[in-house]
């Protein structure tokens, strides 16, 4: 079983992946999408977005990081794919999934659900520009509007000889309300040979299992159920190896908020840390009781040393 942590735009980037790398649980981490258009991107790119380049592709707590493509010309893919292994990336994922809609007029992310070709000749060129000992993968959702293609689309990345393909069980249409379609994974699972990991709702351990009972899937992706609940991908390990595993407390938690409170006040601009730490205070309120009152404290703050007092 291998359990990756999902990308998530704006909330999932360096700075997370430490923390719930050092967590444990995860096998595997998959970067935001470095975004390519028309050409080959300089290093400076690919390091902003995945600064583990420079620590051999790996978080401080040493698990590989893939680093994720979004685009639409099948040869600058591969250019770009190429440049990536060379600055140390250690496997390329393809997104076919973004709903964004500023995206998806631009010819990338799930818009190209709507053609199976053009999945099939993007994998393909980015496989064959990459050694084989990299893993290429790619990460679709059931469809565009509706389910139509969702074989299709399935099957056009497995002929390009993509290592294994994600799966996130709702359509771009579904966006992130409607309940993820396990049921679809299962159906898509009878028609594949290479691994599908299944990405969707799996917010607590009873969902994994119910997950995997109903997709049939071994392999799972988890995003903002990691974000609300820090030890998730932990939890998880020690439910497949029959051990019990201590939840998480908050005063772990509130020690990891300030970690990161500290982390970013080195790296970028004061403005920029109370909305981040706001953020993920949102998620773990989902959770935690104490995260609500944490929420209603840091929410008229404006500065920094306004947060690092509150922490203390």
């Amino acid at each position: 079983m291998k359990i990756y942590l999902a990308p998530m735009e704006g909330v999932v980037d360096h700075y997370m992946r430490d923390l719930l790398t050092t967590t444990g649980g995860y096998t595997y981490c998959v970067t935001e999408f470095v975004r390519v258009v028309d050409r080959l991107l300089p290093a400076k790119v690919f390091r902003r977005i995945c600064p583990e380049l420079n620590t051999g592709g790996k978080t401080a707590a040493g698990i590989p990081v893939i680093l994720q493509l979004l685009g639409s010309e099948p040869q600058v893919m591969a250019d770009n794919a190429a440049r990536a292994v060379e600055l140390g990336a250690p496997g390329i994922d393809i997104n076919f999934g973004c709903p964004s809609k500023t995206v998806n007029r631009s010819q990338g992310g799930a818009v190209l659900l709507k053609e199976p070709q053009r999945l099939y000749d993007i994998v393909a060129a980015v496989r064959q520009a990459v050694p084989a000992a990299i893993p290429v993968s790619a990460k679709i959702r059931l469809g565009f509007d509706n389910t139509d293609l969702a074989e299709d689309n399935a099957l056009a990345v497995q002929s390009a000889s993509a290592d294994f393909i994600t799966v996130h069980a709702r359509t771009r249409k579904d966006g992130y309300q409607a309940p993820a379609r396990w049921e679809w994974l299962a159906k898509l699972k009878q028609c594949l040979d290479i691994p599908m990991v299944a990405n969707g709702d799996i917010n607590s351990v009873e969902d994994y299992q119910r997950c995997i009972d109903i997709s049939g899937c071994k392999d799972v992706m988890l995003g903002r159920g990691a974000v609300a609940r820090p030890d998730l991908a932990r939890q998880i390990q020690h439910y497949q190896r029959d051990m019990t595993c201590e939840p998480i407390e908050w005063d772990e938690i509130r020690l990891m908020l300030q970690g990161m409170a500290s982390e970013l006040q080195e790296n970028i601009k004061d403005r920029y840390i109370l909305p981040r730490i706001k953020q993920w205070l949102v998620y773990l309120r989902k959770e935690y009781q104490e995260a609500h009152e944490c929420f209603e404290m840091v929410r008229p703050m404006k500065s920094y040393s306004e947060l690092s007092a509150c922490f203390k």
